[in-house]
Protein backbone atom coordinates (compact mmCIF):
# COMPACT_ATOMS: atom_id res chain seq x y z
CA UNK A 1 0.00 0.00 0.00
CA UNK A 2 1.02 3.60 -0.41
CA UNK A 3 3.24 4.90 2.39
CA UNK A 4 1.50 8.23 2.44
CA UNK A 5 -0.52 7.10 5.48
CA UNK A 6 -3.64 6.17 3.54
CA UNK A 7 -5.42 5.42 6.81
CA UNK A 8 -4.87 9.01 7.90
CA UNK A 9 -5.88 10.12 4.55
CA UNK A 10 -9.17 8.25 4.89
CA UNK A 11 -9.83 9.70 8.35
CA UNK A 12 -9.53 13.20 7.19
CA UNK A 13 -10.97 12.59 3.58
CA UNK A 14 -13.23 15.69 3.80
CA UNK A 15 -15.45 17.20 1.05
CA UNK A 16 -15.44 20.43 -0.87
CA UNK A 17 -17.74 21.25 -3.80
CA UNK A 18 -17.28 22.88 -7.17
CA UNK A 19 -20.41 23.29 -9.27
CA UNK A 20 -20.34 21.36 -12.50
CA UNK A 21 -22.78 20.54 -15.27
CA UNK A 22 -25.68 18.32 -14.28
CA UNK A 23 -24.89 16.18 -17.31
CA UNK A 24 -21.43 15.31 -15.91
CA UNK A 25 -20.78 11.71 -14.93
CA UNK A 26 -17.95 9.68 -13.43
CA UNK A 27 -16.84 6.26 -14.62
CA UNK A 28 -14.51 4.22 -12.42
CA UNK A 29 -12.67 1.30 -13.99
CA UNK A 30 -10.62 -0.56 -11.41
CA UNK A 31 -8.29 -3.50 -11.19
CA UNK A 32 -6.69 -5.23 -8.24
CA UNK A 33 -3.83 -7.71 -8.01
CA UNK A 34 -4.75 -8.50 -4.40
CA UNK A 35 -6.54 -11.85 -4.60
CA UNK A 36 -8.22 -11.44 -1.20
CA UNK A 37 -10.30 -8.61 -2.66
CA UNK A 38 -12.05 -10.97 -5.05
CA UNK A 39 -15.72 -11.30 -4.16
CA UNK A 40 -15.53 -8.36 -1.75
CA UNK A 41 -17.82 -5.35 -1.91
CA UNK A 42 -16.21 -1.95 -2.35
CA UNK A 43 -17.93 1.26 -1.34
CA UNK A 44 -17.45 4.93 -2.10
CA UNK A 45 -18.12 7.00 1.00
CA UNK A 46 -18.23 10.73 1.46
CA UNK A 47 -17.38 12.49 4.71
CA UNK A 48 -19.72 15.26 5.82
CA UNK A 49 -19.94 17.07 9.16
CA UNK A 50 -22.48 14.51 10.44
CA UNK A 51 -20.44 11.46 9.39
CA UNK A 52 -19.81 9.16 6.44
CA UNK A 53 -22.40 8.82 3.70
CA UNK A 54 -22.44 6.05 1.03
CA UNK A 55 -22.18 7.21 -2.58
CA UNK A 56 -21.77 4.02 -4.65
CA UNK A 57 -20.79 0.35 -4.34
CA UNK A 58 -19.61 -2.56 -6.46
CA UNK A 59 -18.24 -6.10 -6.22
CA UNK A 60 -14.72 -7.15 -7.19
CA UNK A 61 -14.93 -9.95 -9.74
CA UNK A 62 -11.71 -11.61 -10.97
CA UNK A 63 -9.74 -8.56 -9.93
CA UNK A 64 -11.96 -6.07 -11.76
CA UNK A 65 -14.58 -3.60 -10.56
CA UNK A 66 -16.46 -0.62 -11.96
CA UNK A 67 -18.79 2.15 -10.85
CA UNK A 68 -20.48 5.03 -12.62
CA UNK A 69 -23.01 7.72 -11.90
CA UNK A 70 -23.98 11.35 -12.26
CA UNK A 71 -21.79 13.93 -10.60
CA UNK A 72 -23.38 17.33 -10.03
CA UNK A 73 -20.36 18.59 -8.10
CA UNK A 74 -16.68 17.75 -7.83
CA UNK A 75 -16.06 16.00 -4.52
CA UNK A 76 -13.56 13.84 -2.72
CA UNK A 77 -14.62 10.40 -1.55
CA UNK A 78 -12.88 7.41 -0.01
CA UNK A 79 -12.88 3.90 -1.44
CA UNK A 80 -13.74 1.46 1.32
CA UNK A 81 -13.80 -2.30 1.78
CA UNK A 82 -16.22 -2.94 4.62
CA UNK A 83 -15.13 -0.45 7.31
CA UNK A 84 -11.55 -0.12 6.09
CA UNK A 85 -10.62 2.93 4.07
CA UNK A 86 -8.41 2.03 1.11
CA UNK A 87 -7.72 5.19 -0.88
CA UNK A 88 -9.04 8.66 -1.72
CA UNK A 89 -10.66 9.49 -5.06
CA UNK A 90 -11.96 12.63 -6.67
CA UNK A 91 -15.37 12.15 -8.25
CA UNK A 92 -15.33 14.36 -11.32
CA UNK A 93 -16.49 14.16 -14.90
CA UNK A 94 -14.61 11.52 -16.88
CA UNK A 95 -13.13 8.04 -16.72
CA UNK A 96 -11.10 7.30 -13.60
CA UNK A 97 -8.70 4.36 -13.76
CA UNK A 98 -8.00 2.82 -10.34
CA UNK A 99 -5.24 0.33 -9.62
CA UNK A 100 -4.80 -1.48 -6.29
CA UNK A 101 -1.77 -3.61 -5.47
CA UNK A 102 0.31 -4.47 -2.41
CA UNK A 103 2.90 -1.88 -3.40
CA UNK A 104 0.84 0.96 -4.81
CA UNK A 105 -2.52 2.68 -4.94
CA UNK A 106 -3.21 4.78 -8.02
CA UNK A 107 -6.06 6.76 -9.56
CA UNK A 108 -5.61 8.56 -12.88
CA UNK A 109 -7.41 9.71 -15.99
CA UNK A 110 -9.04 12.92 -14.77
CA UNK A 111 -7.32 16.23 -13.94
CA UNK A 112 -7.79 16.30 -10.17
CA UNK A 113 -7.05 12.59 -9.66
CA UNK A 114 -3.89 12.98 -11.73
CA UNK A 115 -2.85 15.98 -9.62
CA UNK A 116 -3.66 14.21 -6.34
CA UNK A 117 -1.66 11.08 -7.08
CA UNK A 118 1.24 13.01 -8.54
CA UNK A 119 1.34 14.83 -5.21
CA UNK A 120 1.14 11.57 -3.26
CA UNK A 121 3.92 9.97 -5.33
CA UNK A 122 6.27 12.90 -4.81
CA UNK A 123 5.47 13.06 -1.11
CA UNK A 124 6.12 9.31 -0.85
CA UNK A 125 9.50 9.72 -2.53
CA UNK A 126 10.43 12.34 0.07
CA UNK A 127 9.35 9.99 2.86
CA UNK A 128 11.56 7.27 1.36
CA UNK A 129 14.52 9.66 1.30
CA UNK A 130 13.93 10.37 4.98
CA UNK A 131 13.84 6.64 5.75
CA UNK A 132 17.06 6.19 3.78
CA UNK A 133 18.76 8.77 6.00
CA UNK A 134 17.82 6.68 9.04
CA UNK A 135 19.26 3.56 7.41
CA UNK A 136 22.38 5.51 6.44
CA UNK A 137 22.94 6.47 10.07
CA UNK A 138 22.68 2.84 11.17
CA UNK A 139 25.14 1.71 8.46
CA UNK A 140 27.67 4.42 9.35
CA UNK A 141 27.56 3.53 13.05
CA UNK A 142 27.96 -0.18 12.28
CA UNK A 143 30.99 0.72 10.16
CA UNK A 144 32.58 2.37 13.18
CA UNK A 145 31.61 6.04 12.82
CA UNK A 146 31.09 8.09 15.96
CA UNK A 147 27.38 8.17 16.83
CA UNK A 148 27.24 11.83 17.89
CA UNK A 149 29.21 13.04 14.87
CA UNK A 150 27.08 10.93 12.54
CA UNK A 151 23.84 12.28 13.96
CA UNK A 152 25.08 15.86 13.80
CA UNK A 153 26.03 15.43 10.16
CA UNK A 154 22.87 13.67 9.04
CA UNK A 155 20.56 15.94 11.06
CA UNK A 156 21.41 18.79 8.67
CA UNK A 157 20.29 16.66 5.73
CA UNK A 158 17.14 15.63 7.60
CA UNK A 159 16.27 19.23 8.49
CA UNK A 160 16.71 20.32 4.87
CA UNK A 161 14.50 17.48 3.66
CA UNK A 162 11.80 18.32 6.21
CA UNK A 163 11.79 21.92 5.02
CA UNK A 164 11.53 20.70 1.42
CA UNK A 165 8.57 18.47 2.36
CA UNK A 166 6.83 21.25 4.28
CA UNK A 167 7.32 23.72 1.44
CA UNK A 168 5.99 21.22 -1.10
CA UNK A 169 2.86 20.52 0.93
CA UNK A 170 2.25 24.23 1.59
CA UNK A 171 2.61 25.11 -2.08
CA UNK A 172 0.31 22.30 -3.19
CA UNK A 173 -2.38 23.39 -0.74
CA UNK A 174 -1.97 27.05 -1.70
CA UNK A 175 -2.19 26.20 -5.40
CA UNK A 176 -5.43 24.35 -4.66
CA UNK A 177 -7.08 26.63 -2.10
CA UNK A 178 -10.05 27.00 -4.46
CA UNK A 179 -10.36 23.34 -5.52
CA UNK A 180 -11.41 20.20 -3.69
CA UNK A 181 -7.75 19.22 -3.25
CA UNK A 182 -6.60 22.07 -1.00
CA UNK A 183 -8.92 21.50 1.99
CA UNK A 184 -8.58 17.72 1.81
CA UNK A 185 -4.78 17.62 1.63
CA UNK A 186 -4.76 20.11 4.51
CA UNK A 187 -7.00 17.80 6.53
CA UNK A 188 -4.83 14.83 5.60
CA UNK A 189 -1.80 16.65 6.98
CA UNK A 190 -3.69 17.62 10.14
CA UNK A 191 -4.81 14.01 10.69
CA UNK A 192 -1.19 13.00 11.34
CA UNK A 193 -1.19 15.15 14.48
CA UNK A 194 -1.97 13.50 17.84
CA UNK A 195 -4.81 16.00 18.35
CA UNK A 196 -5.95 19.27 16.72
CA UNK A 197 -3.28 21.92 17.26
CA UNK A 198 -1.86 24.98 15.54
CA UNK A 199 1.62 24.27 14.21
CA UNK A 200 3.87 26.77 12.36
CA UNK A 201 3.06 25.23 8.96
CA UNK A 202 -0.68 25.28 9.70
CA UNK A 203 -0.43 28.92 10.79
CA UNK A 204 1.29 29.79 7.49
CA UNK A 205 -1.31 27.96 5.41
CA UNK A 206 -4.23 29.54 7.26
CA UNK A 207 -2.74 33.05 7.18
CA UNK A 208 -2.67 33.08 3.37
CA UNK A 209 -5.90 31.14 2.80
CA UNK A 210 -9.02 32.68 1.21
CA UNK A 211 -12.41 32.65 2.92
CA UNK A 212 -13.63 29.77 0.76
CA UNK A 213 -10.92 27.56 2.27
CA UNK A 214 -11.35 28.74 5.85
CA UNK A 215 -15.14 28.28 5.78
CA UNK A 216 -14.95 24.70 4.51
CA UNK A 217 -16.95 22.90 7.25
CA UNK A 218 -14.28 20.40 8.29
CA UNK A 219 -11.40 22.87 7.97
CA UNK A 220 -13.34 25.34 10.11
CA UNK A 221 -14.11 22.62 12.66
CA UNK A 222 -10.46 21.57 12.88
CA UNK A 223 -9.24 25.15 13.30
CA UNK A 224 -11.78 25.86 16.03
CA UNK A 225 -10.73 22.75 17.98
CA UNK A 226 -7.04 23.45 17.40
CA UNK A 227 -7.33 27.01 18.73
CA UNK A 228 -9.33 25.86 21.73
CA UNK A 229 -6.66 23.26 22.51
CA UNK A 230 -3.90 25.85 22.21
CA UNK A 231 -5.74 28.13 24.62
CA UNK A 232 -6.12 25.27 27.10
CA UNK A 233 -2.42 24.43 26.81
CA UNK A 234 -1.46 28.05 27.33
CA UNK A 235 -3.71 28.27 30.39
CA UNK A 236 -2.18 25.08 31.75
CA UNK A 237 1.35 26.47 31.25
CA UNK A 238 0.35 29.72 32.93
CA UNK A 239 -1.07 27.95 35.97
CA UNK A 240 1.91 25.60 36.18
CA UNK A 241 4.37 28.51 36.17
CA UNK A 242 2.69 30.22 39.12
CA UNK A 243 4.42 29.68 42.47
CA UNK A 244 2.65 27.41 44.91
CA UNK A 245 0.66 29.24 47.56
Amino acid sequence: MSNFHVGHFCLWGAMAMLWASCSSSYQIQGNSSITTLDGKMLFLKRLQPDGWHPVDSTEVVHGLFSMEGAVDSVRMVTLYMDDEGIMPLILENGKIEVSISNSQLMAKGTPLNDALYEFIDKRNSMEMRMEELERKEARMVLDGADLDETRASLSKEADALRREMDDYVKKFIADNYETVLGPNVFLMMCATLPYPMMTPIIEEIVKAAPASFLTHPLVSDFLQKARENMQLMEEHRRLSSQPAQ
